[in-house]
């Protein structure tokens, strides 16, 4: 909180707690009279669950489980960064890919999860929130410059958007199933958003999976008969983890989303907030981190800070941390209605596919929101070449086994991106042709003919004679 003597928990009633002057927000150790501030917990439940079901039903984990550990995850985030960075944990679909090559489980194919294989995913989990936990360690106490050394935004870029487009077979096997019931998940969901202002067009991913649920009921693709057996209360389902080191190859480079998701979100509070949140960043890492262990720990998926709450507290002006943690006992409570979780898994493969095939891409163009973000110079041979193979090596999905382990297009090119930018831009500046010629792919213009190499040709003396 802005004021650490406070302690978590006791927030301070803004105004008269009824209102929002213009100009103002309701910062995070503040808050609104409970009924209001109960309201917008809510909604912020409502914001993350279209995203934060998929993930169990994409993987064929169970919702319930998942939904647990994404509410107690979002409470032990809060209480490690002090109340000073709201945040809702949901499910991270970055792990989609390593879960999938783990268990070959099929959205919608009419099997049930292998239990010792879901064991060896979650192992993988908890190496992956592991990393992230030293990671924000590291950041805590040193700083995050290291990184931007070893993953410069062209590497960073490549390996967020190329998990996401690793994705892509696996929609396109949903979509199959019912490609009308995908097609109408998928226009619905895009016309909402642009049609929609404020919470309902945040919403979009949410409504138009009910949309296209609706869709698959009238088409008689919707199996109810486990509801019926379910009963209204009871504990989610807990599973044990088991570990292989050679799946380590699959979750790691998972790790580079979830940095980039958590170090994103960090930014956005601050700047809508006005408040510097820097020093909180180390914090947000390793909270996220042993969030994600622990979910590995009991059977649900690994967690991430969610982009659709950040959209409730821009169209509410309310950034307190008292609605997250309604919102956080909220999925606590659904979490121990097994009848809630049967109606979730009901959820047909054809409507999977079609919020898959938007939530997927956008994955997928994150990473090129971080080479934008950062003005990456791809008339530059190392950026561009560095980008190249890695997201032509996911996308196609290279296999390489050496011995027990198998390495896939996710770990392999994230490896070739790190390695091939520093290998080539240690070899360039060695020989000098970091200044020669661009090939004819990358032809400059605009600001690109601004940059160092072009700077320097100008200024070369000529040697013709």
């Amino acid at each position: 909180m802005s004021d650490n003597s406070r302690g978590f928990f006791r927030w301070t009633l803004h105004g008269d707690g009824t209102s929002i002057a213009p100009g103002e927000v309701v910062s995070p150790s503040e808050r609104l009279t409970w009924p209001r501030t109960i309201g917008i917990g809510i909604q912020h439940v409502v914001a993350m669950f279209g995203a934060t079901f998929l993930v169990p039903l994409l993987t064929g984990f169970d919702p319930s489980t998942t939904l647990f550990f994404t509410g107690f995850g979002t409470l032990l985030f809060l209480l490690i960064t002090a109340g000073r960075l709201p945040s809702y944990l949901g499910s991270s679909f970055a792990l989609i890919a390593p879960i999938g090559a783990v268990t070959g489980y099929v959205a919608g194919g009419g099997q049930t999860i292998d239990d010792h294989l879901a064991s060896l995913a979650q192992g993988g989990i908890i190496m992956a929130g592991g990393s992230l936990f030293i990671i924000g360690l590291i950041v805590h106490f040193a700083g995050a410059a290291w990184i931007d050394k070893l993953m410069p935004p062209v590497v960073t870029g490549a390996i967020v958007s190329l998990i996401g487009f690793n994705l892509a077979p696996s929609a396109w096997n949903n979509v199959k199933t019912a490609p009308l019931t995908a097609t109408v998940t998928i226009v619905s969901i895009l016309l909402i958003t642009v049609l929609f202002k404020g919470i309902i067009g945040r919403l979009a991913i949410l409504i138009g999976v009910l949309i296209g649920y609706a869709t698959a009921c009238i088409r008689d693709e919707v199996d109810f008969s486990a509801i019926a057996n379910a009963d209204w209360v009871g504990a989610p389902a807990f599973r044990a983890p088991a570990f292989d080191l050679s799946l380590i190859g699959l979750f790691v480079p998972v790790v580079l989303v979830l940095m980039a998701e958590n170090i994103g979100h960090v930014k956005s509070v601050s700047a809508m907030t006005g408040e510097n949140l820097d020093d909180v960043t180390g914090r947000a890492l390793f909270a996220d981190g042993l969030s994600t262990m622990i979910a590995g720990f009991g059977g649900g998926s690994g967690t991430t800070t969610y982009a659709e709450n950040i959209g409730v507290m821009a169209a509410t002006r309310v950034y307190s941390t008292a609605a997250y943690v309604v919102a956080a006992f909220t999925a606590l409570a659904l979490s121990m209605l097994p009848k809630f979780g049967q109606i979730i898994a009901t959820i047909p493969a054809g409507v999977l596919g079609g919020a898959a095939t938007i939530l997927y891409g956008m994955i997928g163009m994150l990473g090129v929101r971080i080479w934008v973000q950062n003005r990456v110079d791809f008339s530059d041979p190392v950026n561009l070449n560095t980008a190249a193979v890695a997201m032509v090596v996911a996308i196609a999905d290279y296999t390489l086994i050496a011995g027990k382990m198998t390495f896939s297009g996710i770990a392999l090119g994230s490896v070739a991106a790190i390695v091939i930018y520093h290998l080539m831009r240690w070899i360039s500046k060695a020989r000098g042709t970091n200044l020669e010629q661009v090939s004819p792919a990358s032809v400059p213009a605009g600001t690109e003919l601004e940059s160092e190499p072009y700077a320097k040709r100008r200024k070369a003396p000529s040697t013709e004679a």
